[in-house]
Order: C-alpha cells, then structure tokens, then sequence
C-alpha cells in the first residue's frame, strides 16, 4: 500500500466538492447529486481494487488455490 492513493482518494473528494458547491450555488441541485454519486463510485472502484490486491497478496501469502 502506497500513501499516493490517499492522496488519490483526498483530490478525489476535494474535486468533487468543490464540482457539486459550484452547482449549488448555481441552483443545478440534481446535477450536483449526480457528481457526488459519480465521485462516490470512482473513490469505491479505487478502495474496491486495493481490498481485491490484498486479498491476493494474502492468497499468495499461505498458498490457497
């Protein structure tokens, strides 16, 4: 595990705040919904794939077929 990927998921977050307080302001709630579930997806498709390397990692470990 690299920190760089905390560093993924923090810009990830900032980004999409910042993309969803800009649609707020300009009263476009429905789409500042959409690029908040957007960037949840993105952030669970990063965590997702870590968990999936450690797994393998621990697979690999003890020698489970």
């Amino acid at each position: 595990m690299d920190i760089s990927i905390i560093f993924k998921l923090a810009a990830i977050g900032i980004i999409v705040t910042i993309i969803c307080q800009i649609l707020k302001k300009s009263d476009r709630d429905d789409m500042a919904m959409v690029v908040s579930l957007i960037g949840l997806i993105i952030g669970l498709s990063v965590v997702i794939s870590m968990i999936s390397d450690f797994f393998s990692q621990i697979k690999q470990l003890f020698d489970f077929f």
